[in-house]
């Protein structure tokens, strides 16, 4: 996603499609996206009665300039092809559909063909969730140049589940899987939002998962309760200083006399080309941010 197409995705919040009053609760917080899961926080015997609550809150809205994302179920399971059948034959268009436990780049395509009537601006974002799609990043990222994949959302949970390691303070044994993944996600261009930290009393071991989050690159966090989202905002927004020296970055590269410059000499610092794109991208971040 260029600089100019930029939308936080700082505080991504899963909230039951099953439960009204978590859906009504949504269009209040301050999170940057929404996710109204119809996949692990619901029931299987509510599955149905969350599919028809989730499409009636997308298509009653007032979500504000909260995106609007819908987590199906896969389509190995009885309500996954129903899910994604009943999105794209109604007059429902949210902002991305999820998809669970992506493995391979076939896997994604599967879900594209199935959102075909919907229009582009319903993108597509995938879990990363799974063993084996650690071993197909490349592939799976590059299926963006012939479908409508826009996001990578990490599901750490899951990794643990399938590899049996230990969810510890510092993710020691996830690093290599969230390092390729964040380089797969920007190798074509893709966002990508970390997973969830299941410790809600613990804030300072949450805010130091998104401080990590936000070294390896990744956009964003998704969370598991409201009480998170004011830390990710905060992690995840450029600082002042950020502002400060991208400003000064941008303005000694627009001076006539640097026209032709590849290289400058910015408040002590040497600056090439490559640190002035990574600064227009934070101010495209940082006014994205003003509401």
């Amino acid at each position: 996603m260029s600089a100019m197409e930029y939308k936080p995705v700082r505080s991504t919040l899963y909230m039951p499609a099953s439960k009204p009053k978590a859906i009504a609760k949504a269009r209040t917080l301050d999170c940057d996206a929404v996710i109204l899961d119809l996949e692990d926080a619901v029931a299987p015997d509510e599955k149905a009665d969350a599919r028809a609550r989730a499409l009636a809150a997308v298509c009653e809205g007032g979500f504000g300039h909260r995106e609007v994302v819908v987590r199906v179920n896969g389509l190995d399971t009885p309500w996954g092809r129903a899910d994604l059948e009943a999105i794209a034959a109604s007059s429902v268009e949210p902002d991305a559909v999820l998809a669970p436990k992506i493995s391979t780049a076939d896997d994604v395509r599967a879900y594209d063909a199935l959102l075909g009537p919907l229009p582009r601006r319903t993108r597509l974002w995938v879990m990363i969730e799974t063993a084996r799609s650690i071993f197909n990043l490349p592939d799976i990222a590059d299926a963006a140049r012939d479908t409508r994949l826009a996001a990578f959302v990490m599901g750490t949970n899951d990794l643990c589940k399938e590899t049996n390691a230990r969810l510890v303070a510092g993710r020691a044994a996830l690093t290599p899987q969230l390092a390729l993944a964040v380089t797969a996600a920007k190798m074509a261009g893709l966002t990508i939002i970390d997973g969830v930290y299941n410790d809600l009393q613990n804030a300072p071991g949450f805010e130091a998962e998104c401080r990590q989050a936000l070294e390896f690159g990744f956009d964003g966090k998704t969370l598991v309760h409201p009480g998170q989202i004011e830390i990710a905002n905060t992690v995840f927004s450029p600082t002042d200083a950020e502002i400060a020296f991208a400003t000064a970055v941008i303005d000694a590269f627009a001076k006539p006399e640097n026209a032709n410059a590849g290289v400058l000499r910015v408040e002590g610092k040497m600056v090439e080309l490559l640190h002035l794109e990574q600064c227009r991208r934070l101010m495209a971040i940082a006014r994205s941010l003003v509401r």
